[in-house]
């Protein structure tokens, strides 16, 4: 491995502890990786000049009975016959100036046959002559895996071939590894071939219900086989159909997993079968909704998964105020097509997971699933009684209902089906009490919090049509300490509520629409601060504002930052705008085209807290980025512990290597600071350096010069 040149004697002790950081922390690196780094002449023995510790585990020989042939020869190291192979693979990458892999095998002293990956490239070394550096890694595990499965296709090959039945071998994590041509007719497909390549992600693209498919690794992993495990599936046209399934795991020798096996039958006959007779049984004629014999299975159902899981389950009991001046003015058909309306207005409310149900006469419950938070419940709640409020046309005639609505949650409230009804029951008579068309929780404290948040949303609107909103900008500076921009964020300061943080109004901004008209003030804001610190400014001072991922995705989005630019006659290169990875997470083709009409209007664009989620390599090389935010996550603790100290240096060595610009959050001390400026960060931001301030405050800073020297309070 080429070593960097002996650094200039330091000036002060602080260089010097670097310098020597940086050796200790490439030698262990070096020393201590699994596996080989060398450095080797381009010649027929592959003479070693240089060789880490690690070669003593792959090959039994030491580092010095290696380098210059000692002891022995790499080339007499590699197995007879993969020489010429390795040779002239090495030869090719060599007179091509590239890099190169590839995989042979070894002896080691041992006399043990070992697989190996060597990566390399040739460089020049100090006196400008060609040797080759690179990493040799143990793969015969993975060699080991592969043969296996090769043994595995050949020994069952017949038998995929010929069966009448579906038989497939899937990764544990959703690839088909083999099908049959009786599965590949079942989905849909001419060939096996063009299901395995299409059927990519078994989880996401085969199954209706996609939580299916982690039940199916659930039982796969608890019991080591799934019987008779049914589930309606997508086939290739885009229809569906039921299908049975039964599978095992197979391991190799070690007990280790190699993949699933099983069969596949199609029960769509006899499942529609059921179905009909099911629904006939179980649902209201007039409506076509679950009735009080499925909801207490529902209800069952939804408590046992609530409890599994750790979310409540919540119950809603419907009353139509006005119902009997409807009946009776209008009479019972008219009735009946209100009820027909207002179920279907339910049904378009809810998730395909929850359940809408008709108890009788006017009387509706909803059983919603998988909410870990009030907020969202009650968001709910307020689309109901829109949605039931809105106009009906019945006998040529306008009418308006509402609805009193009661609300019990498991496992607060109560523990069984009967007891949520009852309770939600209950708390159905208090909406009706406090005037109707309005909803209560059972539990007084839900209540309390439904109330705060249904005033902090009222008063969120006043705010907006006051502009009561207010930016403050918190500076990013550069390793000297220099200000290069700032990030605008959103606060808000109410007379009665005191400082109301954005993790309590955003939230209720994204969930009301209010999140657009909230974005675009702050933003008319922070571009006419902007402007106006620009105008005297040689090297012009960014601004970064943060986009929902909610807006981020609507569909005019580009246009009205582009005319909130032209308004306050701001450059879009002065602009950054920070996107979270939610955005990559769903409509990624959609994102992409976002993306690009941005960098077509010429803002900049960065990751906002990388490495808290799932982030991906992926986004990096196919979205238009320019910047990479690190996580204060990943910040904190920098200065004592190694792994996150690990994570921060392979983040921006990834950065630099991508030419991407590399901003840190969080920074906190000195030592943080010096530690990513030496790692090659480019910009720092956090209480080290200051807090978010006002317009006023920023511009006194850059008045001053626009360096932070010393820590702010």
């Amino acid at each position: 491995m080429q070593m960097p040149p002996e650094p200039k004697i330091a000036r002060t002790s602080l260089l010097t502890t670097e310098v020597l950081d940086r050796s200790r922390v490439l030698d262990t690196l070096v020393h201590n990786l699994e596996g080989m780094a060398y450095r080797c002449l381009n010649d027929n023995s592959w003479k070693m000049i240089f060789v880490s510790q690690g070669s003593t585990g792959l090959t039994g020989y030491t580092p010095t009975e290696l380098i210059d042939g000692t002891r022995i020869s790499w080339e007499e190291i590699t197995y007879p016959e993969d020489r010429s192979k390795v040779r002239s693979c090495i030869d090719s990458a060599v007179s091509r100036a590239q890099r190169f892999a590839i995989e042979y095998r070894i002896t080691t002293l041992a006399g043990q046959i070992k697989w190996v990956v060597e990566r390399g490239v040739a460089v020049p070394n100090e006196q400008g002559e060609l040797v080759i550096e690179g990493f040799i890694e143990d793969c015969s595990a993975q060699r080991a895996v592969v043969e296996a499965l090769e043994q595995a296709e050949l020994r069952y090959r017949s038998i995929f071939e010929h069966a009448s039945e579906g038989i497939f071998q899937t990764t544990s994590d959703g690839h088909y590894l083999a099908a049959n041509p009786a599965l590949a007719e079942l989905y849909g497909y001419a060939t096996p071939q063009e299901l395995i390549a299409d059927l990519s992600d078994i989880g996401r693209r085969l199954y209706v219900d996609g939580d299916r498919r982690d039940e199916f690794r659930h039982l796969m992993e608890t019991h080591g086989e799934v019987l008779n495990f049914e589930s309606e599936i997508y086939c290739q046209d885009g229809s569906r159909i039921w299908i049975s399934e039964n599978a095992h795991i197979v391991r190799d020798s070690q007990g280790e997993l190699i993949c699933y096996e099983g069969t596949v039958q199609d029960i769509s006959d006899r499942k529609h079968y059921q179905e009909q007779l099911e629904r006939q049984a179980n649902h209201d004629l007039l409506t076509g909704l679950p009735n009080r014999i499925l909801l207490g299975d529902r209800i069952e159902q939804g408590i046992a998964r609530a409890a599994r899981l750790g979310y409540y389950l919540t119950l809603v009991f419907i009353d139509l105020d006005n119902f009997k001046f409807v009946n009776d003015s209008l009479g019972h058909a008219a009735g009946d097509e209100l009820l027909k309306v207002i179920a279907e207005r339910l049904s378009h409310c809810l998730r395909s997971s929850d359940t809408v149900a008709r108890l009788g006469g006017d009387e509706f419950v909803l059983v919603l699933n998988d909410h870990y938070q009030s907020s969202t419940v009650i968001s709910l709640l307020e689309r109901v009684l829109q949605e039931i409020g809105l106009p009906i046309l019945l006998s040529g005639r306008e009418l308006q209902v509402g609805a009193s609505l009661g609300v019990a949650l498991f496992p607060g409230d109560a523990s069984d089906a009967q007891s949520l009804l009852k309770h939600a029951d209950v708390a159905m008579y208090a909406a009706k009490d406090r005037g109707r068309n309005n909803f209560q929780f059972f539990t007084g404290e839900l209540n309390r919090v439904a109330d705060e948040r249904l005033n902090l949303e009222a008063a969120m609107r006043i705010a907006l049509e006051r502009n009561e909103f207010e930016v403050y900008y918190q500076p990013k500076v550069d390793h000297r300490r220099r200000i290069v921009g700032v990030e605008a964020l959103a606060r808000w300061f109410h007379a009665e509520l005191g400082a109301v943080g954005p993790d309590r109004f955003i939230p209720i901004a994204e969930e009301t629409g209010l999140i657009m008209p909230l974005t675009t003030a702050i933003l008319r804001k922070a571009f006419a601060a902007a402007r106006e610190w620009n105008r005297k400014r040689d090297v012009p001072l960014r601004i970064a504002v943060n986009l929902s991922a909610l807006l981020f995705l609507s569909d005019d989005i580009v246009a009205h930052v582009a005319e909130l630019l032209r308004e306050a006659d701001l450059s879009p290169s002065h602009v950054e705008l920070e996107i979270t990875e939610t955005v990559f997470l769903g409509d990624s083709e959609r994102a992409v085209a976002i993306l690009t009409e941005f960098k077509q209007l010429g803002v900049n664009l960065a990751m906002d807290d990388f490495g808290t989620g799932y982030s991906s390599l992926s986004y990096l090389r196919r979205f238009p980025l320019d910047i990479i935010k690190i996580d204060r996550s990943l910040v904190t603790g920098i200065e004592h512990e190694e792994e996150v100290a690990m994570i921060a240096r392979a983040v921006i060595s990834l950065g630099q290597s991508l030419r991407k610009t590399v901003v840190a959050e969080g920074v906190e001390n000195q030592a943080q600071f010096d530690f990513l400026r030496f790692q090659g960060c480019h910009e720092f931001q956090g209480y080290l350096l200051s807090p978010a301030l006002p317009q006023i405050a920023i511009t006194r800073l850059l008045d001053a010069g626009g360096v932070i020297l010393s820590p702010q309070s």
